[in-house]
């Protein structure tokens, strides 16, 4: 099988993460697939942004969940990567999803309700991406088992990923029963066994972050389903070589 290239956050080793200039740039360099991180914002509009607050990655502070997004969007959200970036923004989840529609690319949207529960934040995402007719290939991940369960509701229509780093005697019987149809693990619990458990399950394993070309080749010989890597050029060249 041939694993996927998911860019984490966009190329985000070359351009402010989770901004347009990190998903166009991704695209161009040939990746396969985007994953991105969404939270709710005072008037709960999902946007797209890894921290529960903006200080690492704006100009301002403060929690996601205080700011109503005509607020959020006065935010500078590059030139803390680079001066040439400062025009960047945080976007919401449906000006990305009009933009990946056209595209050939996996999504994986990974819901940050794992340290701030937002009510309704699994079914807003879902009625955005039915709205966009984009489900069939879109993951939903959380790390939130209760998230996991309440999305379980879904998972006929769209694939839901429990998200860990921790190990568990039986992780994917408790994957499953938690409602989840794919696994979504650490670079560290990479193993030959449990890849092969899941796919005999049924169940798709991708793996983060894999920038290191070590760790990419253990994934592709392992036949991870897909790596999230914020290096995606890298990954591209090193799977080439691999097949050659």
């Amino acid at each position: 099988m041939t694993t996927k290239i998911i860019a984490h956050r966009g190329a985000s080793k070359l351009a402010p993460e989770n901004t347009m200039y990190a998903f166009e740039l991704a695209y161009k360099l040939g990746a396969e697939g985007i994953e991105t991180d969404v939270q709710l914002t005072k008037d709960h509009i999902p946007v797209l942004i890894h921290d529960e607050t903006v200080k690492r990655t704006t100009n301002g502070t403060g929690y996601v969940k205080d700011y109503t997004y005509e607020e959020l969007k006065e935010l500078d959200a590059g030139s803390w990567f680079s001066a040439e970036f400062k025009e960047a923004r945080i976007i919401t989840l449906d000006s990305f999803l009009q933009w990946v529609k056209p595209k050939d690319l996996y999504i994986n949207i990974e819901l940050k309700n794992n340290k701030i529960d937002y009510p309704n934040l699994e079914a807003i995402v879902f009625d955005h991406l039915k709205q966009h007719r984009i489900l069939e290939r879109t993951t939903l991940s959380t790390f939130n088992p209760n998230s996991v369960q309440r999305l379980k509701n879904y998972k006929e229509a769209v694939e839901i990923a429990f998200l860990t780093s921790k190990r568990h005697p039986n992780l994917i019987d408790y994957a499953k029963e938690l409602g989840a149809n794919a696994l979504h693990i650490k670079y560290r619990l990479v193993q030959e066994l449990l890849i092969e458990q899941a796919h005999n399950a049924g169940m798709p394993v991708r793996v983060y972050t894999v920038n290191k070309l070590k760790q990419m080749m253990h994934c592709f010989r392992t036949n991870c389903d897909g790596i999230f890597t914020d290096v995606p050029f890298k990954a591209m060249n090193a799977r080439k070589v691999l097949q050659q």
